[in-house]
């Protein structure tokens, strides 16, 4: 099992590195998804992702989650073949978390190097945290 900090890693970057090893057989558990960063411009994102909330309704969807965790869930889904068995199997060895849970507070956390914020070459970007609450999401972070 691995545990992997989400703190200023980009979502995009992070999503696809996580996707190739969840199909290659790990077990990945991602702490401090709010604290994920998307890289562009505030406003557009923003917007992007209000259409993708707002499309459907309630009785048949499609169903966009607005919480961080779950965002950065979906995102990862969005890499991998989820109809399929082994795209189901890879989304069953993934779990997300706000914040840090007690029962992984002990556990030695990693981060990927090609994800990081470093990369950025502008100030334009949007904390996953943000964005969730623009939506509309409620939510706490649990843990620290």
């Amino acid at each position: 099992m691995t545990v992997i900090d989400a703190d200023g890693m980009i979502l995009g970057r992070l999503s696809s590195i996580l996707a190739k090893r969840l199909l290659a057989g790990e077990e990945i558990h991602i702490v401090n998804a709010e604290k994920a960063v998307i890289s562009g411009d505030k406003v557009t994102t923003y917007t992007e992702y209000k259409q993708s909330v707002d499309r459907g309704n309630r009785e048949f969807g499609p169903y966009f989650p607005r919480r961080p965790d779950q965002i950065l869930k979906r995102t990862i889904r969005g890499m991998l073949p989820y109809k399929r068995a082994r795209g189901r199997d890879a989304m069953s060895r993934l779990k997300t978390y706000i914040g840090v849970p007690e029962e992984l507070s002990r556990e030695e956390t990693a981060t990927i190097d090609g994800a990081d914020m470093n990369r950025l070459s502008s100030v334009k970007y949007v904390r996953l945290e943000e964005l969730s609450n623009k939506l509309g999401a409620k939510f706490s972070s649990g843990g620290k």
